[in-house]
This record gives structure tokens, sequence and C-alpha cells, in this order.
């Protein structure tokens, strides 16, 4: 029988929302290809988020380049601590995350109902901090090697995630410079430039979407953990003193965004660190329960003033806010929301999938596969249906397809029973199709289906794109 994570990704391959990258050659692990209904899933993520962050006065965007200076990532620490616990099996060779195989381990204790002892593995794993702090739990609790079953392990070793690569055509240590691993870092080193070509003054934001790039150990659970994603940042940079008021604020306004989007509270929870990074004041996740089980789509972090200060004593530039009337001076701090733009995908794909049984033309029941996106979502907003191939319903059905195609991504689907159309439609998620049929040609009037309710109304063909605005 297969899982939720298998029908989705028969389904996101099938209707070509997501494909293996490199599948002709084997695939390359950890990389994934949007397809066309994929790529039209991201943008709309993108852009709903791109709305809602800087379609305002306090937050200016940016589009930093992905590759920068190597001292940033020394002044940012990522080339000293940008490390993950890596250990292999002897056995099967194969390597893991040590922290993501004992968190494993957990799940599957609470799985089995015990809840005492996972509680005392999470919280030794909370406080690890060293290398033989994960190799002690893992050898302490024998956890198994989920490819070989065996206990048989190295030693817990520290891995940089950061991809090298080289600029100019000689390969030379001196020439190295890397992927960025994150997009914050752009945000920090052009706060000053922002700052002085914008009218701009604390508080305010600075945003940007953009690829990132880990050399993650392992990857799994579809797009969830891959070696190339997207992001979607925004720093907001404050007054000292601010910061517990606007970390509170943008925690909310980053939570109501997924629950404006059509997610369900229940599948949505917030999740503060028990152990903050050295530079945070607070931190806090917002998770989404995947197929798989819980995992962080957002991060909301008081950064502090640490980036800035630090980008400050590596550049020797400084980095400072001044009051022009005031002349007050402060390096101000920082409330970061970082979100995935590839995970937010996957969230809303596993959020809107769901397989039912209804009726279906000949009075039977049968299953159908819907993706119940909000319309704002949707790859295609609606399609258009000539009921049959003559009668002049397609001369009909024409115009008005190519008219709604200036607005919005739409389709026209001549083949098949409507029953059968209706079906194609649901399993891509599109919100309204509109059947032209033998009666239009007398009162000029549409059949609208919604997708959720499966309701019908009749309405005249000429406020069709008015009825489709009010409810995109």
């Amino acid at each position: 029988m297969s899982s939720p994570l298998d029908s989705l990704l028969s389904l996101s391959k099938r209707r070509g929302f997501v494909f293996q990258s490199s599948e002709i050659y084997g695939g390359l692990n950890g990389c994934w290809d949007y397809g066309p209904l994929g790529v039209e899933l991201l943008r709309n993520v993108k852009e709903a988020w791109w709305k809602a962050m800087t379609y305002r006065d306090d937050i200016e965007g940016l589009d930093a380049s992905i590759l920068m200076h190597p001292k940033i990532w020394e002044a940012s620490g990522h080339i000293g601590q940008f490390t993950d616990p890596m250990i292999d099996n002897k056995v099967s060779k194969a390597r893991h995350r040590a922290d993501t195989l004992i968190e494993d381990y957990i799940q599957k204790l609470q799985k089995k109902g015990k809840n005492d002892l996972a509680t005392t593995i999470e919280s030794r794993l909370n406080a690890a901090e060293q290398p033989s702090d994960f190799h002690s739990i893992i050898i302490d609790e024998q956890i198994p090697d989920p490819v070989s079953g065996t206990t048989d392990w190295t030693e817990v070793r520290y891995f940089n995630l950061m991809f090298k690569t080289f600029v100019g055509p000689v390969e030379d240590m001196s020439n190295t410079v890397y992927l960025r691993p994150e997009t914050a870092q752009g945000i920090f080193v052009n706060f000053k430039n922002v700052l002085d070509s914008t009218r701009q003054k604390p508080p305010f934001g600075i945003a940007q979407i953009g690829k990132a790039f880990r050399n993650e150990i392992n990857t799994k659970n579809f797009l969830f953990r891959t070696r190339e994603f997207e992001q979607m940042e925004m720093q907001y940079f404050v007054k000292p003193g601010t910061e517990k008021e606007w970390f509170d604020y943008w925690f909310e306004q980053r939570w109501n965004w997924f629950i404006n989007l059509g997610m369900d509270a229940s599948v949505l929870r917030a999740k503060p660190h028990e152990k903050l990074a050295h530079y945070a004041s607070a931190a806090t996740d917002i998770e989404f329960l995947f197929p798989f089980g819980w995992g962080e789509i957002e991060g909301i972090h008081s950064r502090t003033d640490f980036d800035l200060k630090n980008h400050q004593e590596f550049s020797g530039k400084k980095q400072e806010y001044v009051d022009t009337v005031t002349k007050e001076r402060y390096t101000p701090y920082v409330i970061e929301t970082s979100v995935g733009a590839s995970r937010s995908f996957m969230a809303f794909l596993c959020n809107a999938f769901a397989e039912e049984e209804v009726m279906a033309e000949n009075g039977n029941s049968e299953k159908r596969s819907v993706l119940r996106f909000h319309p704002l979502l949707a790859p295609v907003k609606a399609a258009v249906f000539p009921l049959t191939s003559k009668d002049g319903l397609p001369e009909i059905a024409e115009p008005l397809y190519r008219d709604l195609q200036k607005t919005w991504r739409v389709q026209m689907d001549e083949s098949g029973s409507i029953g059968k159309r209706y079906r194609r439609q649901d399993e891509i998620g599109t919100p309204f199709c509109i059947t032209i049929d033998n009666q239009t040609i007398v009162d000029q009037a549409v059949t609208i289906r919604n997708r959720d309710t499966m309701q019908q109304e009749r309405i005249n063909i000429s406020t069709v794109k008015e009825y489709l605005s009010a409810h995109i």
C-alpha cells in the first residue's frame, strides 16, 4: 500500500509538478526540477510572499549575488561553524547526519508509546554540542543503521556544508569562493547601501528571494531537504530594546500568511527553540505536519546586532544608523523571517492534496484526486470546456479562453466527457471550470463549476472575467 508521500510523488511527476533532476541519467540525489505546473505554483508562492512582504512602506527589495567575497563567510561564522555532525555505518557504508539519525529514532520510540525514553534522549540531543555527545547517544541507545540494521558505527565528525568553487582560470586556494548557503548575508552586507539610497530608517526591512546551496550529508523526504533550494528571507532592522515587540509582530504576520493562503491551523505549530544560537535572543519555527511528520517551513529569529557588528569588524566599514535630527547612533538589532520557497511549495502541495470518493456520471462512486489550492496559488486558475467539438461551441469558447488568458493561466480542454475533464482539472488544482453548451447559443450563459464544492451555477458569458476576479 502506497504512503501519502508516495501518492504525492506519483502525482507530481504524472501531472508535471516536479521531476527528478537528470532522470534519464539515473538522477542526481537531492536535486529536483520543477515542471510546467510546478514552476507556476512555485512562482505563485514567491509572488504571494513578495507582495505580503514588500508591498508596504517599511520593506525594500534586494537581489544579491550568489557569489560573494569569501571574507563574508568568515565574518558570518559559516567557514568555521556551518557544520553538521556526520557518522558512517561500517557495514552498509551509509552516511548519516548524526542528529537526524537520533531524531528519527526518537520518532520511532514515540510511535511505539515509549515516550519517557524518547523524552530522555531528546533532552540529551538538545544538550549535544560536540561530536562525542552525538556519538555517545547513538552508542548508548544502540541506534541501528536504517540500511543494514547494524550498530557498528564510526566516530562522529563535523562536515562543512558549503560548496566551494573558484573565480578565474586558476583553481588556487586564493581564488576560492563559495556558493551561498543562505541569502541573509547578502542583505546584511547591503544594509548601508539600502539605508543610504532610500528614505528608510529603523524600523525597516530588506527582503529577497534567491537560490542557496548546501552540501547536505543526507537528502530526504522529497523537497524537504535538498542541496539546491530557494529561500525567501527578510531582515528587519530595529532599535535595540524594541526587538521583543517586533519579534512577536513578525511571528504573527508570518503565521497568518500561511493561514490566509489556505493552511489549516491543525497542520501548523509553533516550536520555540530550546537551544539558541550564540547570537540569538529568541527563535521560533513554524512547522508543518508533512506525511513523514513535523518539519520546519519557516524560522523567525531575533539575531541581535551580531551580523552587522561582525561585518563592521571584518570589513572596517561602519554598519550603524545615525539619526540626523537627534544624532543618536546605534547598530540596529535584527528580526529575521526565513522561509524556504521549496519547502513552502511542498507544504502547500501536501496541504492541498486529497483522495476521496465522489459520485461519477454513471451514478457509481469513484476516487477523485484533488488539489485544493487557494486560488491565488493554483497553477491554472480556470479551464474552458466546449461541451462538444461541433455546433459552433468551440468558436464561442475560443474568444473567452483567449480573453481570460490575458490575465491568468488558463486551459481549454475539448477531449473526453465532462466528468473526465473535471477529474483532470481537479488533479492539478484548477479552482473553476467553465462549460459552454448548446444552451449558451440561446441565452449567452455558461456553467461555472467550483472545484471544492463541485457546485455549478449559470452566469452570463460576459461576466465570467468579473466572476473569476472576485473569487481569485
